[in-house]
């Protein structure tokens, strides 16, 4: 297989703090510079923030829409039926702050930081200082088990070696991590606001003050609005279910696009940012549905490769990275959705299989 020797940073861009860098092609070699000159000359990488601001818009009119029908609806449990689409909106607010982290609505960084302020933080109650440190380093280096916190261990683990060294309860649940998956996708939505939270001690105080202001707000906010709508207990459910909904949607976009992927070795040799992206990226195939319900992102491997590049764009990037990567006999790897599921969840039962 032929190495990918491109210059990449392995971090933001210094311009650029807390996003991830676009790869640049200095080494005239490389095999990924022939796809980046391609993608630039198609203008690909070109920011469509008329797009965004029209998804933007559309999705604060429906959240707006939404709240105002519960508010109507008062303090009934039918106001649950309302759970299923506020959670696939907060999903669409955690795909716009997502794409802002990475520059892709605008290159200006601080009104990029500003819209993942707002979409994060105060409608999501979600960090997004958190959200951008963790995301860099996972795109730096994917499924890179000392350098990925996306492989690193946690509730879940990645590798038998990492599956060896647990005991107790933690055991337990590596040996049944598989089946265990969807259901612990439902307290996700509200671990992703514990996380933040703890990350506030890591920041600085300015930027600590800005995002512990929002992230209170957020609270305040959701409780008055719960709490002034419904009673305690059915407002403390609708609380409960929204999240549980949310992390599930938010789990089932992001689930798919590295588990069970390559895993480079620590000890290995050092890969290039073609190989790096490709091998441990898998695309999900699918019509508009598959790419609405999985935010664009189900082109993972374009979006690993160009990171800055708008998600409106990655479907049609898409068949020039498929092609050159056959051209230099690059496997590229593409499943339906279903099948990425199987795939993400052999690797995990893999994983736990020494504890069986």
């Amino acid at each position: 297989m032929p190495q990918a020797t491109a210059t990449v940073a392995d971090s933001a861009d210094e311009s650029s703090p807390g996003r991830p860098a676009e790869p640049r092609a200095a080494a005239a070699g490389s095999d990924f510079a022939p796809l980046l000159r391609a993608a630039r000359g198609q203008g690909l990488l070109d920011r469509r923030t008329d797009r965004y601001v029209l998804g933007i818009a559309a999705n604060l009119a429906a959240l707006g829409l939404l709240v105002t029908g519960f508010v109507l609806l008062g303090d009934t449990w039918w106001s649950l039926l309302l759970t299923p689409p506020l959670a696939v909106l907060w999903t669409r607010t955690a795909f716009v702050a997502h794409d802002a982290g990475h520059g892709q609505i605008t290159s200006d960084r601080r009104t990029s930081r500003l819209i993942g302020l707002v979409h994060a933080n105060l409608l999501l109650g979600m960090n997004e200082a958190w959200w951008n440190d963790k995301h860099v380093r996972h795109h730096a280096n994917p499924n890179h088990i000392d350098k990925d916190p996306d492989v690193g261990v946690g509730a879940l683990v990645w590798t038998q070696k990492q599956a060896e060294q647990r005991e107790g309860f933690a055991r337990w649940l590596t040996r049944n991590q598989a089946r265990l998956f969807f259901p612990m996708l439902l307290l996700e939505g509200i671990a992703l606001k514990i996380y933040g939270v703890q990350f506030l001690r890591r920041q600085p105080l300015r930027e600590r003050a800005v995002s512990a202001l929002l992230l209170t707000a957020h609270v305040a906010l959701c409780a008055t609005l719960l709490f002034s709508t419904l009673s305690p207990g059915r407002a403390i459910v609708f609380a409960l279910v929204l999240h549980a909904l949310f992390g599930l949607h938010l789990g089932l976009a992001f689930a798919p696009n590295h588990k069970g992927m390559e895993m480079p070795d620590p000890e290995g040799e050092r890969w290039g940012h073609l190989q790096r992206q490709v091998l441990t990226s898998r695309n999900v195939r699918g019509g508009i549905l598959t790419d609405w319900f999985l935010g664009g992102l189900n082109y993972q491997i374009e979006h690993h490769l160009f990171p800055s590049m708008p998600r409106p764009n990655l479907r049609l990037a898409q068949p020039l990275v498929r092609a050159y990567c056959a051209d230099i006999g690059m496997p590229y790897t593409e499943t339906g959705l279903i099948e990425s599921y199987r795939q993400a969840l052999a690797h995990m039962h893999d994983v736990g299989e020494p504890l069986r």
